[in-house]
């Protein structure tokens, strides 16, 4: 396996670990209220 490859299986692997922390945390709730939240505010209806 190359240097290249390694790498981004690495960096892959990385970015599923933090975004299952993130998922098993609750912080994807916290994200998707504030988004709403904008989202609402944007169009006039909150």
């Amino acid at each position: 396996m190359n240097r290249r490859r390694f790498w981004t299986f690495f960096w892959l692997g990385l970015s599923v670990i933090f975004i299952l922390a993130g998922l098993l945390s609750g912080e994807f709730r916290v994200v998707w209220q504030k988004a709403v939240t904008v989202c609402l505010e944007c169009i006039g209806i909150g």
